[in-house]
C-alpha cells in the first residue's frame, strides 16, 4: 500500500490523521531505549562469552560453534516477527519485541548446559527484530507528524534511535566491567530483565500508526465481503488496494530488486558485525593479546565513538542520499579493520583503528534502517523490513562457522577476523550499489 499517490492521479480526497508534536517526541524516546536495551541484552552474551566459556570449560572452537547455534535460534525468531507484526499491528509488535528480550535475559540467567543456552539465546530474535519494528512504526508515525522539525530530519533524528546500537554495547561493556566480579555472569543477565519490562510497559500507551489503522479497515471491508467498499476507501486515501500477502509482496514489482540486493548486504555485512561487535571482546583477546578487562575498557571508547558514526551518516544520508552513504561508509569499514589487525601495535593503533572500523561499520545502520522502511508499502512494510534484518543472523551463522573452521585448523583469531569479519564488510558495501533509490514517504 503506497502512501502517495502516483504521477498523473488526481489529489487524494482525504488524507490520514496527523500524528502531535508530544506523540511523536514520546514514541521516538521509548523506541530509543527499547533498542538500546535490546541490543544490551543481545550484546551482553557475546561480551561474556569468554566468562561463560571458562564456567563450562568450552574451548575456543566450542564458544564458537555455540555462538553459531544460537545465531541458528535467532534467525528463526526474527523471520516470524515481520509478518506477525503486519498481521496484529506495530504497536502491539513492539510489545511483543521488548519482552522477548526480557525473557531472554531471565531464561539466561538460569543457564545449566550449552543446549539451554542454545535454546534460551534464540530468543534474543525477538530483541533484534526490535530495529525492524522501530523502523517500521517511526516511518510511518514521521510521515504524519505535526512536528514539522522532525519531519524535515527524520533520517537525523531515526539515526538517534538506531544509535542505540553502539550505546547498547557501550552499556554492556560497562555493565559488565561493574557488576561481573560483584554478581558474576548470571546476576548481569537478571539485573538486565528489568529495565526491559518497565520499556514494555511503557509502550502500552502509543498509539497505533495512522497508515496501519487503514490497512485494518481495508481488511475487515475485504474479509466482510465488502470489496467494491474496500476499493473506494483505498482510492480516497490515494493508496493501491492490493490484498496480496506481505511475504509475497516484498519479492513482487519494484520491492524486489531491494529485497534481494539489500538481503545480501545484511547477510554479508553481518560477517564484520558478528566478528568486531557481537564478539570484539573475543577479537582483542584473543586477536591482539587485550587483557578481559582492558578489553571491556577499550569497547567502551571504541562504541562511544560508533554513536557518532550512526549521528553523522543519519545527517549526511538525509543530505545526500542514504545508498551511497551506506556503501561509501562500509567500504571504508572493511579498510579500517584490516589494517587494525594487520598493522596495528600498541593500544592507541588499536583503539584507533577498531573505532574508525565501527564508526563506519555500524553508522550507515543508522541510514540502512530508514531507507528499507522507505523501500515498501504498509501491507508488507513490517514484513520487509523484519525480513532483511533477519537475513543477518544467516551472515552471522556462516561467519561463526567459518571462523569455527578457521579456528579448528590451526589459524588464530586474528587471521579468522580479517578473511570473514574485515573482508565481508568490505564487500558488503559493494553490494549496496545494486540498490535502488527509495521513495520518500509522505502523509
Amino acid at each position: 500500500m503506497s502512501e502517495t499517490p502516483t504521477v498523473g492521479t488526481a489529489v487524494t480526497a482525504r488524507s490520514l490523521p496527523r500524528i502531535g508534536v508530544r506523540a511523536t517526541r514520546k514514541a521516538t524516546i521509548i523506541a530509543f531505549f527499547a533498542w538500546l536495551f535490546a541490543v544490551f541484552d543481545y550484546i551482553m552474551f557475546g561480551t561474556l562469552l569468554p566468562e561463560i566459556s571458562g564456567a563450562f570449560g568450552w574451548t575456543a572452537a566450542t564458544a564458537a560453534l555455540v555462538s553459531t547455534l544460537v545465531s541458528v535460534g535467532t534467525a528463526v525468531f526474527a523471520l516470524g516477527v515481520g509478518p506477525v507484526v503486519d498481521r496484529i499491528g506495530r504497536r502491539k509488535g513492539m510489545i511483543l519485541t521488548v519482552s522477548g528480550t526480557a525473557l531472554a535475559s531471565a531464561a539466561t540467567a538460569v543457564t545449566p548446559n550449552a543446549a539451554y543456552l542454545v535454546g534460551v539465546r534464540a530468543l534474543g530474535g525477538l530483541g533484534l527484530s526490535e530495529q525492524a519494528v522501530n523502523a517500521t512504526y517511526l516511518n510511518e508515525i514521521y510521515a504524519v507528524t505535526e512536528d514539522e522539525k522532525i519531519k524535515k530530519r527524520r533520517g537525523l533524528v531515526y539515526s538517534l534511535v538506531q544509535g542505540g546500537w553502539p550505546l547498547g554495547v557501550l552499556l554492556a561493556a560497562a555493565f559488565v566491567a561493574i557488576f561481573l566480579p560483584l554478581v558474576g555472569w548470571r546476576g548481569c543477565f537478571l539485573l538486565a530483565v528489568f529495565p526491559a519490562l518497565l520499556i514494555a510497559i511503557m509502550r502500552r500507551g502509543l498509539r497505533e500508526s495512522p497508515q496501519f489503522e487503514l490497512e485494518q479497515r481495508l481488511r475487515r471491508l475485504r474479509k466482510a465481503g465488502k470489496a467494491a467498499e474496500a476499493a473506494e476507501l483505498a482510492r480516497a486515501y490515494g493508496v493501491e488496494d492490493q490484498p496480496s500477502a506481505p511475504l509475497v509482496a516484498i519479492f513482487r514489482g519494484p520491492a524486489l530488486r531491494n529485497t534481494l540486493v539489500l538481503g545480501f548486504a545484511w547477510f554479508t555485512n553481518w560477517f564484520g558485525i558478528q566478528v568486531f561487535s557481537v564478539l570484539g571482546t573475543t577479537v582483542l583477546t584473543e586477536g591482539k593479546q587485550v587483557s578481559f578487562s582492558n578489553s571491556l575498557l577499550m569497547l567502551i571508547v571504541i562504541n562511544a565513538v560508533g554513536y557518532l558514526g550512526y549521528v553523522t551518516h543519519g545527517w549526511i544520508g538525509d543530505k545526500l542520499g542514504r545508498r551511497n552513504v551506506i556503501a561509501y561508509g562500509w567500504i571504508i569499514s572493511g579498510l579500517m579493520f584490516a589494517l587494525m589487525l594487520t598493522v596495528a601495535s600498541g593500544t592507541i593503533a588499536v583503539v584507533t583503528l577498531y573505532s574508525l572500523g565501527m564508526f563506519f561499520l555500524v553508522g550507515p545502520y543508522a541510514a540502512l534502517l530508514f531507507y528499507m522502511g522507505e523501500c515498501y508499502d504498509t501491507r508488507c512494510r513490517a514484513t520487509g523490513t523484519a525480513f532483511l534484518n533477519a537475513l543477518s543472523q544467516p551472515g552471522a551463522i556462516l561467519a561463526g562457522a567459518v571462523v569455527t573452521a578457521l579456528l579448528a585448523a590451526g589459524s588464530d583469531w586474528g587471521e579468522a577476523a580479517l578473511l570473514v569479519g574485515a573482508v565481508g564488510t568490505f564487500l558488503s558495501g559493494f553490494v549496496m550499489f545494486g540498490a535502488r533509490k527509495a521513495k520518500v514517504l509522505e502523509g
